[in-house]
C-alpha cells in the first residue's frame, strides 16, 4: 500500500459543508499533522479520507 503524501496545495470547487464528530486524540493528532505540513485542518481531513477511500479492500 502506498503510503500517504500531504499535498500542500489542493484545489477543489465542488464542496459539501458537513458536520463530524471525532474524539479529542483523533483531533489532536490531525491538527498536528495540518499544522507540521503548513495546511488547513480541512485540508487535512479531506487528503485522508480520499487516501483511505482509494486505498480500501473492497
Amino acid at each position: 500500500m502506498e503510503k500517504l503524501k500531504i499535498i500542500k496545495e489542493q484545489n477543489g470547487n465542488d464542496t459539501i459543508t458537513r458536520t463530524i464528530r471525532m474524539s479529542g486524540t483523533t483531533f489532536d493528532k490531525i491538527n498536528a499533522l495540518a499544522e507540521k505540513n503548513e495546511i488547513s485542518f480541512n485540508s487535512a481531513i479531506n487528503q485522508i479520507i480520499e487516501y483511505v477511500l482509494k486505498n480500501l479492500d473492497e
